[in-house]
């Protein structure tokens, strides 16, 4: 039941994302809706879909891993280490600089790195379908952005190393508090050799 919720998630999250990449057809709801309604309306969809994503994830783990695989122990440290990157290229996103000027869209970058990582330390059918579907939605995005008739979103200013170095230091703060905070007490797995 738990992986069934979870899918159901994954759908509703992604499903609203893959939205905004058709171009045309978000131009005409936001049309018909106006852009705040829209806005609402993705906010509310995502949110939701995040919620369902997060209880049935928890309710598969309680309910027992389906395991496909057995990732070697050492595995958990590809994800420490990819996670740090990770981290500060989600956060350069939003504080642009030069890491935004070369890779464009750290944002997905940076999303693609967590799943994968995650991928290579998760051996079971629920994390693989979630680390795996959303690394399927980052890469789909990416080569999407290529395509659109506009340049995506709306073009944000780009700063340079003084972004780059507030990047880093609040990116590096998001991934001791992911590590350290969430992923033990939230997820129940602990990180860093806890």
């Amino acid at each position: 039941m738990g992986l069934a919720v979870e899918i159901i998630g994954l759908v509703l999250f992604l499903g609203a994302h893959v939205f905004v990449s058709m171009r045309d057809r978000r131009a005409a709801l936001v049309k018909k809706l106006g852009d705040w309604p829209y806005r609402g309306l993705f906010s509310l969809v995502s949110l939701v879909g995040i919620v369902l994503i997060g209880y049935g994830f928890a309710s598969y783990r309680t309910a027992g891993l389906i395991v496909v695989w057995n990732p070697p122990p050492w595995t958990r440290h590809i994800v420490e280490a990819l996670m740090w990157p990770a981290s500060i290229l989600v956060v350069a996103a939003y504080i642009p600089g030069n890491i935004k000027r070369v890779l464009k869209h750290p944002m997905l970058v940076g999303v693609k790195t967590w799943a994968l990582a995650h991928l290579c330390a998760n051996g079971d059918l629920g994390g693989m379908i979630l680390f795996g579907s959303v690394l399927l939605w980052a890469g789909y995005d990416r080569m999407t952005l290529k395509h659109r008739s506009d340049s995506g979103a709306p073009p944000i200013p780009v700063g340079g190393t003084k972004n780059d170095i507030i990047a880093i230091v609040v990116g590096t703060i998001l991934y001791l508090a992911l590590g350290l905070l969430f992923h033990p007490y939230v997820i129940g797995v602990p990180v860093f050799g806890l």
